[in-house]
């Protein structure tokens, strides 16, 4: 699986290395990466041509690297909307899956559904863990975008945020199971 960070922190984010350590402990190999703007420390992230031609590079490279292993993409928030931007518009027959953690649906205090219009055209299953107190995903909202892709799986997890807090719940262990199960149904499928 590639995986992007999100618009907030890079892939040394205690978030991104602990998701990255519990998916290896379920057999899932993961390429981190970071955009160009964390990579030079630079706060406001990288444009969408910047942040597409980052995913297509990771992309590449896990495919040279592990050529073998089924190839998932994978992102935190902003890594995930600009991996479904690129899949969008540029379908790969190798990727066999999206993982959105966090899909980021509108700004805080915005509720829209403008950023979910080229989620139609992305070709590969998808699937979204989303907390129903994301303040960048209202679930009003993230429920029925979900619902209207033949190819979205929404995993609904109660009382957690953006970040995935929910008071004393071990929601990255649960976002590593969900995944694990996710990806072997999709496997079994192909």
């Amino acid at each position: 699986m590639v995986l992007a960070h999100g618009a907030g922190a890079g892939m040394h984010h205690s978030f991104m290395v602990t998701l990255a350590q519990l998916l290896s402990e379920q057999a899932i190999a993961t390429l981190r990466y970071n955009f160009p703007f964390a990579e030079n420390k630079k706060g406001r992230p990288d444009t969408p041509a910047v942040a597409h031609q980052t995913i297509e590079a990771a992309i590449s490279k896990a495919q040279k690297l592990l050529p073998e292993l089924p190839l998932f993409v994978a992102g935190k928030s902003f890594g995930g909307r600009m991996s479904s931007q690129y899949l969008a518009a540029h379908p790969h027959a190798e990727v066999k899956g999206l993982i959105f953690y966090g899909f980021p649906l509108h700004p805080p205090g915005k509720p829209s559904t403008d950023r979910a219009e080229h989620l139609k055209d992305v070709k590969t299953p998808m699937l979204f863990l989303q907390g129903t107190k994301d303040e960048l995903a209202t679930w009003s909202l993230i429920e029925p975008v979900c619902s209207s892709l033949k190819l979205a799986t929404l995993v609904k997890i109660e009382g957690a945020n953006h970040a995935f807090k929910a008071g004393k719940q071990n929601i990255l262990q649960l976002l590593a199971d969900t995944t694990k199960d996710w990806i072997e149904k999709s496997i079994k499928k192909s």
